[in-house]
């Protein structure tokens, strides 16, 4: 299964992702900064289900599942760079800037802006064709609902 996934996402002129293949390879990249620190703690992971759970209407056994799935994949994803450009070729930018906002909420579970995620979140917005100023919009807004 993820080897079919992988293979579409690094097509030459990778095809539209499929609802199903586009939240699980989405929610690959949560998993992805959250393990970024060395340091992939229950906070994040109660995070990342919780947003599944919210962003896909699933229950929170099937938000565990696809978080189970989604580590999975990201243990057999390539490189951030390649695997972030054919999401951005396959998603569309309105669920791309949606997904930058996850990730923050992830970023900032913890309480604490690790240099290591916020690298690798800058490098992803990029990736995705998401600019600076909406990166921190999305920031913001996670921020101001933590308070």
């Amino acid at each position: 299964m993820f080897a079919d996934l992988l293979r579409g996402l690094l097509a030459p002129e990778p095809s539209r992702l499929s609802h199903p293949d586009a939240r699980l390879a989405l929610a690959a990249l949560m998993v992805r900064i959250a393990r970024v620190d060395g340091d992939y703690s229950d906070i994040e992971i109660t995070r990342i289900d919780r947003i599944l759970s919210s962003r896909y209407a699933l229950s929170p056994f099937d938000a565990i599942a696809l978080r189970h799935e989604a580590e999975a994949l990201e243990a057999a994803a390539p490189d951030t760079v390649r695997f972030t450009r054919a999401i951005k070729d396959a998603v569309d930018y309105d669920h791309r800037e949606s997904v930058i906002e996850a990730l923050w909420e992830v970023v900032l579970a913890d309480g604490v802006r690790d240099g290591d995620e916020d690298s690798l979140l800058r490098l992803l917005a990029n990736l995705l064709g998401v600019n600076d100023r909406d990166s921190n919009l999305a920031r913001q807004r996670v921020e101001s609902r933590r308070k």
